[in-house]
């Protein structure tokens, strides 16, 4: 490794740190990417690679907590560096609020904002901040940068950011915000960059379907309606997390079956989606190889029903589609899925290359179809990598460690 500056890119969960390491050159390289996985179990591990594929680290590991896996990681990174060292840290951050519409400095005040947003993403924003948090205490000079998986959506048409709650009710908070914007951006710039500033004229419909799952509708690289609302549970079932549902049936299991907030919380993120149609698993690939069980067969068609809908939903709100770009796990991967999806779309213009679509390529479109199809990985990492670097440009205080 040569001596060059970094930037370190941090994804804090509940039970995972997920990072990777880029060089500060423009545009930024993959150096490192990993995770420390089992947070608070026994068994944990810490699994690095380096951009060439070659094993940087894979050791058993034992962390309690977030700011424990933060300071391995960080130590781990200081003692292999050979001279390289971090400039700055980015951070995924799931929610921004109304206010956070593009990368921010970490501030104490951008803490208490965010920590003021918690209860609108329980189940992320807490991991987040402890992200934050672990890096301030192991290395308080390195800069900080909070980029945001609201913020892509902010160009929402305010009849898309609406609910139909009364007026009385509705704060600058209560909205409809989407997330995984960092994979939308991405998803644009990629476009852009493959096809150029024309791309922008297109009609697209991005499908990030992963173990969180959502859609969005993009006119001149903006995001103009999107599945995801005011939280992460809404629009397309997920791995175990519902998808839209009825509120009636919410009010239902609260007033007649007695459930309490916390255990629904749990019910509607954990125990939901495919986890719990199938009773399986969360994992695509696991209910794949088990289709021909009747339940995990009923899971795979709801997911890609609803799918099916949106796209349709989506297509109307554009006014037609120009292309459609499936990412995210099971996007990027799961041929199956996308064949099951784009059944039944031909009246759009959609129709899919059976040959392209099993083997991988990144155009999987039939050359009769009127709407390009592709299917590639998505890169938030990067996306958080630039956003560093944008920041730092603006406002230089970088320090090393």
């Amino acid at each position: 490794m040569s001596g060059d500056s970094c930037i370190l890119v941090l994804n804090a969960g509940s039970s995972s740190v997920k990072f990777a390491l880029f060089s500060d050159a423009e545009p930024p390289a993959r150096r490192l990417s990993g995770a420390v996985d089992g947070i608070g179990h026994d068994g944990g591990r810490f699994r690095a690679a380096e951009a060439n594929g070659g094993v940087w680290s894979d050791e058993e590991v034992h962390v309690s907590n977030q700011e424990g896996a933060i300071e391995l990681l960080l130590s781990a990174i200081e003692r292999h560096r050979a001279g390289r060292s971090i400039v700055a840290v980015g951070h995924r951050v799931a929610h921004g609020g109304p206010d956070c519409i593009c990368p921010l400095f970490v501030t104490s005040e951008l803490e208490a904002r965010l920590k003021r947003l918690i209860p609108l993403a329980p189940l992320h924003l807490p991991h987040n901040l402890a992200g934050i948090a672990a890096v301030r205490a192991h290395r308080p000079k390195l800069p900080q940068v909070a980029c945001f998986d609201t913020a892509f959506h902010a160009t929402l048409p305010k009849v898309a950011q609406m609910t139909g709650l009364p007026r009385d009710i509705v704060s600058r908070e209560i909205r409809r915000y989407g997330f995984h914007g960092l994979s939308y951006e991405f998803i644009v710039d990629d476009i852009r960059r493959r096809y150029g500033a024309a791309a922008d004229g297109e009609r697209l419909i991005v499908a990030h379907l992963g173990s969180g799952a959502s859609m969005a509708a993009i006119k001149g690289g903006r995001s103009i309606e999107t599945t995801m609302g005011f939280s992460t549970l809404s629009g397309l079932p997920m791995g175990t997390r519902s998808g839209d549902l009825d509120p009636g049936l919410i009010l239902y299991l609260i007033l007649e079956k007695g459930l309490s907030a916390e255990a629904l919380q749990h019910i509607l993120y954990e125990r939901s989606g495919l986890l719990g149609l199938s009773g399986v698993s969360s994992d695509m690939r696991e209910l794949l190889a088990q289709k021909n069980r009747p339940q995990v067969a009923d899971a795979i068609d709801y997911f890609c029903a609803r799918s099916r809908a949106y796209i349709g939903s989506l297509a109307t709100t554009l006014g037609g589609i120009d292309r459609l770009v499936f990412t995210g796990g099971i996007g990027a991967n799961a041929p199956a899925v996308r064949a099951k999806v784009c059944a039944g779309l031909e009246h759009l213009g959609i129709g899919l290359d059976d040959e392209r679509n099993a083997s991988g390529a990144r155009l999987i479109s039939a050359d009769a179809s009127r709407v390009a199809i592709e299917a590639f990985a998505t890169d938030e990492e990067i996306m958080i990598a630039r956003h560093v670097q944008q920041v730092l440009a603006v406002q230089p205080s970088a320090q090393g460690l």
